[in-house]
């Protein structure tokens, strides 16, 4: 899955020094945002129902159940794609032609995407991971492979390119799923499994003698994970809806955006997101939900309260890194990456600007992991209350910020959620551990001496960015990533000498699981 990532990476490079800002905001955001909320009015709330029983069930009322989804997924497709043609902004044609005909592919290809929700469901119950892995990796890299290929052999056929590749995409996911399930279904291991389908007939809709077609509790629990879901989506798909309802950027402005912000998400899904899951069982393990400090076994609460402090401070310090080191070399890499087009104009202060968001994710990552495995369900209800209000705070701060700042605005009002987001689970960590004699929260706390050498080592990369970034030649660049190299390593070095619990900490929880792993 990371060589497929970092395959992706390199295809994607080279793309972007082949097509207009244009264009990439229209597939991006526009067409992409088309694809992704007819997969979830048609989807979200099904997976979760049919997903949250355990594998003994009537599998054939839950297959009928899903597949309502293909049907949910034409009309949602219909009307969405009638409000895309008609009622929003339409690119010019001389810039970013066959508009219409991306709009009916990526509404398609999520109807194609949906015939394959049956076979995703069972695997998934079934915990068929390494069969989502390799599907979701093939159909990926091969929507990269046709969209270089035809970008070198047909750039003027421009949104069709993104057309073609896209069915591709959902086309190779869904027939992954279904060749697997033709290999698997009667084969010994099926029958060793005692798996509850035995032919490909079964997954398809089938009625039940004397009995109703779907199961009624499954499909009332969908209607309630329908109602519910609408916060998931807003929050994270909100900053896209304002770019194309309210036309706050022009696609140019939107397609440099959404590049940014994939690239600077990277970092969240590759280096926080398994932190946070991983801590999230460990912390739910350790300490009882809903208990009160003085409840709890207090050999758990010591353990915990030393696990999240040293937590905190592993991700300050790599958020802090990246904040500092990536305010001066963010123009560097964009022209390395995608060349002109991203590091002319705002892509370097959006990117820069990203990296600050980058501690904030950082640091809500881990608050809110710890805090939602200690919450009760009325503190997980009166906290999804909260984020009810927050989404819209978000909108309407977003809409107002990119209006005085354009496409900063979006990552300003991120920085503003997440800000509020942290001060909540600070806010309840500290409740949680007063009436003890622990204070985890001084890991967000680094010491004197680091923040000294971060505040001289971002002066000084600043100043080298000045002077030798990035119009000065090959040999300037070099002098100026040697200066970032000399600044992180003294950095570094300064971690050695002022965070030496934090280094056991490191050594005894990642770097040994590698070790184990390796033999």
């Amino acid at each position: 899955q990371v060589l497929s990532r970092g395959v992706t990476f390199a295809l994607n490079a080279f793309t972007l020094r082949h097509l207009s800002r244009e264009l990439i905001g229209v597939v991006g955001v526009r067409l992409t945002l088309l694809y992704s909320t007819v997969l979830f009015l048609a989807r979200e709330a099904f997976r979760r129902a049919c997903l949250s029983g355990g594998t003994k069930r009537n599998w054939t009322k839950t297959i009928n159940l899903l597949w309502l989804t293909v049907p949910l997924g034409v009309f949602w497709s219909v009307f969405l794609g009638a409000v895309w043609l008609q009622l929003l902004e339409v690119p010019d044609p001389t810039v970013v032609p066959h508009y219409g005909a991306g709009v009916v592919a990526f509404g398609l290809s999520a109807v194609i995407e949906l015939l394959g929700e049956p076979f995703w469901v069972l695997a998934q119950a079934h915990l068929f991971v390494r069969l989502k892995v390799i599907a979701e990796s093939f159909s990926v890299l091969s929507k990269c492979v046709l969209t270089v290929i035809l970008v070198i052999l047909y750039p003027q056929w421009g949104l069709y390119i993104f057309c073609l590749a896209q069915l591709l995409y959902t086309s190779v996911l869904v027939m992954c799923y279904v060749i697997y399930f033709m290999i698997f279904l009667g084969s010994p291991e099926a029958t060793k499994k005692s798996f509850p389908v035995t032919r490909m007939k079964a997954l398809l809709p089938n009625l039940v003698e004397d009995e109703t077609f779907v199961n009624w509790k499954e499909a009332r629990l969908t209607w309630s994970f329908f109602k519910q879901s609408f916060l998931k989506q807003i929050l994270t798909e909100g900053e896209r809806y304002v770019m194309t309802f309210l036309n706050v950027l022009n696609f140019g402005d939107q397609g440099v955006y959404d590049i940014i912000n994939n690239l600077g998400s990277l970092v969240a899904r590759f280096i926080f997101l398994p932190i946070e899951e991983s801590f999230y069982v460990f912390f739910a393990k350790v300490l009882e939900r809903g208990k009160n400090v003085k409840l709890q076994k207090q050999d758990d609460v010591a353990m915990a309260a030393s696990v999240l402090e040293l937590l905190l401070k592993l991700v300050l310090l790599i958020g802090l890194t990246i904040t500092v080191f990536g305010y001066a070399y963010s123009q560097l890499a964009l022209d390395i990456y995608g060349g002109s087009m991203l590091s002319s104009g705002t892509g370097p202060s959006l990117l820069r600007c990203y990296s600050l968001y980058v501690l904030f994710l950082a640091v809500n990552g881990v608050t809110e992991c710890f805090t939602f495995a200690l919450m009760c369900k009325e503190e997980v209800d009166r906290y999804n209350f909260v984020m009810l209000a927050l989404s819209f705070t978000f909108l309407c701060i977003s809409y107002f910020l990119t209006h005085w700042h354009g496409s900063v605005g979006f990552i300003l009002a991120n920085c503003f959620n997440m800000g509020i987001r942290i001060a909540h689970s600070i806010h309840y960590i500290h409740d949680f551990f007063k009436e003890s004699s622990y204070r985890p929260l001084a890991g967000l706390l680094p010491s004197p001496l680091l923040l000294l050498v971060y505040i001289i080592s971002g002066a000084i990369t600043v100043f080298s960015e000045v002077f030798f970034c990035c119009d000065q030649g090959w040999v300037a660049r070099l002098l100026h990533v040697g200066v970032g190299a000399l600044c992180f390593a003294a950095t570094i070095a300064t971690m050695f000498h002022t965070e030496t619990k934090l280094l056991h900490f490191i050594r005894g929880q990642f770097l040994s699981q590698y070790m184990k792993k390796g033999t």
